[in-house]
């Protein structure tokens, strides 16, 4: 699916004692983590930013560095508070790693900080990770790592119809709730989403639930059966006839083709 940013999962907290390495020459730090092809923003102590990745220019569409590094604090920050907690962000700044899984991305702040001049996506999901680097007994920085997980584009009734069919996968196919959920009709709706994506309402849905699919056939401890009961679908039936047309095999030759 095009609105989807998947990257391999990773537990970044052991990172943070590697990259202690980097203390010694900033400069060094700096050029590494400008290499990351994640977002990377880097705190002070104190919460001010001082380093964001070319990922994290380019993801946000931030015209310039110089309006965020040193300006940004944040644990000043409510738009930040709103979406991770300022407790986790405090405890983050005492020395405790912290992740948060699949979380809104603040985009509209970022614009009304004047940093971005407009929204360069409609809405994004994260894993949001902060790792505290100690430089012996002190707190030198703290670094956030941000893995995408889902970024919609296009027309803000686009992007909600399609964040509410990835959050409703499981459920019943209905595309007057769809459009009921983004407040616009159907008739609207249904004309709006096939001229932006090239896909209908249901053939989206039925991308989505394929797609969920073949991640949980990567689960080798479940049968076919039980990927498919989880996913509610049918393992002989009309899901798995959808699911060959869409792959081009079948749910055994698919996993087949996984390490």
């Amino acid at each position: 699916m095009n609105s989807e940013n998947r990257t391999a999962e990773y537990d970044f907290s052991k990172l943070s004692e590697p990259f202690q390495n980097f203390l010694g020459d900033i400069g060094q730090m700096f050029q590494a983590w400008d290499m990351f092809p994640m977002p990377i923003e880097i705190f002070d102590p104190n919460g001010t930013a001082i380093f964001i990745n070319r990922s994290c220019i380019d993801m946000f569409n931030i015209k310039d560095a110089g309006l965020h590094v040193g300006k940004y604090n944040i644990l000043h920050d409510t738009a930040s508070d709103n979406v991770w907690g300022h407790d986790s962000i405090e405890r983050a700044f005492r020395g405790e790693v912290i992740s948060r899984p699949y979380k809104p991305v603040p985009i509209q702040s970022v614009v009304d900080r004047g940093v971005a001049d407009e929204k360069p996506f409609e809405a994004a999901f994260m894993d949001v990770h902060l790792l505290p680097v100690w430089k012996g007994e002190k707190l030198a920085h703290v670094i956030c790592i941000c893995n995408p997980k889902q970024v919609y584009m296009g027309l803000p009734e686009v992007a909600r119809a399609k964040e509410y069919i990835d959050s409703h996968w499981l459920d019943k196919f209905d595309a007057h709730a769809v459009a009921k959920a983004v407040n616009v009709s159907y008739s609207t709706m249904a004309p709006i989403f096939k001229q932006q994506t090239g896909m209908t309402l249901h053939d989206y849905y039925q991308q989505v639930k394929i797609d969920r699919i073949k991640e949980k056939l990567g689960d080798k401890s479940l049968t076919i059966q039980q990927v498919f009961d989880a996913c509610g679908a049918d393992s002989r039936g009309w899901s798995a006839k959808l699911f060959h047309k869409m792959t081009g095999m079948t749910p055994k030759e698919y996993r087949n083709t996984l390490k």
